[in-house]
């Protein structure tokens, strides 16, 4: 792994940089005046710390890669502050050590580097660190420093679906090659069976990551805003909420406030008051406005994802900010879904490795969703681009799952949209039978098939997703389920049920489906083309070199 990819695979991890921490360092980097002084002070002495003989070296000392390996672990082991200050402190304690180091001699290289690597693994904007280590840092020494990069980069991408999903799921996620529509093949990510089922067997059960309801459902008191059960009884009505959510009970009011809600549609803040910037008359205004221009978008397009990006990017303020905080400081707050068996990533790192759709936002949908964002936590509307906006909105159309109780509702208003343009999810009785739309990180790797061997339920009556197997499956077969509703209809015939369920797929996911029912069912010497348009991050491609 080169210099260049890894800073870019780097860059793709700092993103979770959406953090609350990344945002109280960002924001004090910027305010506080003896916060900037300290750090130029730092960079300053360690400029000051190179000897002209250290300027002109460019190997890395001799250090032994084993002795290299021992020292990330070494530095891995070591528990990180949680706190903002106290990865301050940690920071600035760490770049001071370092130079220090650095004066002593060849000898002290790698515990030096060891100390600029400390400091990176805190510090909210990787990249931006190693440009001035590049400029500071005696190059031996930041030859160190990048090579501990390298591993644990390495080591990051290439081990993460070690850790992911957990074993508990009884599924993991294997590498296949598959037809790409144009009589070859592509490479790409599917989920299998770790142990064997018989049909009608549960094979996982799976909470959303964010799920919403249907537009036309929103604030109707019949559907709780956070879990999506049917309310039997009055609903919680919050006093204030601009998007008029209720809730079924006060824990998932408390879950979905803490998640995302505070956040995005109400004036509180969205951090605990020890860290929550003061927010004077026209911040209060300008949040107001920006949070009824975002509701306005959302009622006018009738569309899940962009409400579903929103919540994911919140939700991931609130991760981090759990993280790095006490329990006690998030009363009632339900800890963060466990979805690795050890490693440390985050919400985003789910999410960047799922394949996508290319979509052209609404001209205007990036920005009301930033001017949420930015008057919610100043700097954090930096992190969603434009670009990055759009290749969420894809996810989260390519990858979300209709939630339907039973076998679905009847009374869906239709959509105004032309059939091409008709948001789709994967629900199997079909998009207009579902309640709502819920994103989940591993359900998201299963592909479909016209004859599938699982199926997604709700039996609980809430979001709550669980895998049941349609057939029986033995360890190591491949998990698939319809997006689409694939039973033959009264009154249709085989053909036109085909047609039907392979148009759906090609408006809702760009693909022609090559599963083997479509072929036995296809007119005798029938050819169809027809590539798929659905495809992974660059950084990823790279990253993993598939």
């Amino acid at each position: 792994m080169n210099r260049s990819t890894t800073i870019m695979t780097v860059a793709s991890v700092a993103v979770s940089g959406i953090l609350a921490y990344a945002v109280y360092f960002d924001y004090k980097r910027r305010t506080d005046a003896n916060f900037r002084k300290q750090l130029r002070k730092e960079k300053k002495r360690v400029k000051q710390s190179q000897t002209p003989s250290e300027s002109g070296q460019t190997a890395t000392g001799g250090v032994d890669a084993n002795d290299l390996r021992s020292a990330l672990e070494s530095v891995r082991s070591e528990e990180v502050p949680l706190g903002p200050e106290e990865k301050e402190q940690y920071f600035m304690k760490q770049v001071g050590i370092g130079e220090q180091l650095c004066a002593q001699g060849p000898v002290y290289q790698l515990p030096a580097a060891m100390c600029f690597y400390r400091a990176l693994r805190v510090y909210p904007s990787p990249v931006e660190l190693i440009v001035i280590y590049e400029k500071t840092v005696p190059p031996p020494v930041f030859q160190l420093v990048m090579e501990l990069t390298n591993l644990d980069v390495k080591d990051r991408v290439e081990g993460y679906y070690t850790f992911f999903p957990p074993k508990a799921m009884n599924v993991a996620v294997e590498t296949v090659n598959v037809p790409d529509g144009k009589g070859g093949t592509m490479s790409k990510k599917v989920l299998v069976v770790t142990k064997d089922f018989n049909a009608g067997e549960v094979i996982y059960r799976e909470d959303p990551i964010v799920a919403v309801l249907d537009a036309d459902l929103q604030g109707k008191g019949t559907h709780c805003s956070y879990c999506l059960r049917q309310i039997q009884n009055d609903p919680i009505r919050p006093e204030s909420d601009r998007l008029h959510s209720v809730y079924c009970s006060s824990d998932c009011q408390t879950q979905h406030k803490a998640h995302s809600q505070t956040l995005l549609f109400t004036l509180e803040s969205p951090l605990p008051a020890a860290m929550a910037p003061e927010m004077g008359g026209m911040t209060r205004e300008n949040r107001e406005n920006a949070q009824k221009a975002f509701v306005e978008y959302l009622i006018q397009t009738k569309k899940a994802a962009p409400e579903l990006v929103a919540r994911f990017v919140a939700r991931q303020v609130s991760a981090e900010t759990a993280r790095m905080l006490p329990r006690e400081m998030l009363p009632g707050v339900v800890p963060e879904p466990v979805l690795t068996d050890g490693g440390e990533y985050s919400l985003y790192d789910h999410l960047e490795r799922l394949r996508y759709l290319e979509v052209i936002p609404a001209d205007n949908e990036t920005r009301v969703l930033k001017d949420v964002l930015q008057t919610a936590l100043p700097g954090l509307e930096q992190f969603l681009t434009e670009e990055r906006h759009a290749t969420f909105i894809g996810k989260m159309s390519y990858n979300s799952y209709g939630v339907y109780f039973g076998e679905g509702r009847e009374d869906k208003p239709e959509t105004a949209a032309r059939p091409e343009n008709a948001e789709k999810t994967r629900t199997p009785c079909g998009t207009s039978k579902q309640i709502g739309t819920g994103f989940y990180a591993v359900s998201s790797y299963i592909s479909h098939n016209c004859a599938p061997s699982a199926k997604p339920v709700f039996p609980t009556g809430t979001a709550q997703l669980q895998l049941l197997a349609t057939c029986a499956l033995k360890k190591g077969d491949e998990i698939t389920v319809a997006y689409v509703d694939v039973s033959q209809h009264s009154g249709e015939t085989v053909e036109e049920a085909r047609r039907r369920r392979r148009m759906e797929l090609v408006r809702g996911w760009r693909f022609a489906c090559s599963c083997k029912r479509c072929a036995e069912e296809g007119l005798e010497g029938e050819t169809e083309e027809g590539g798929d348009e659905s495809r992974v991050e660059d950084v990823v491609t790279r990253a993993e070199g598939s």
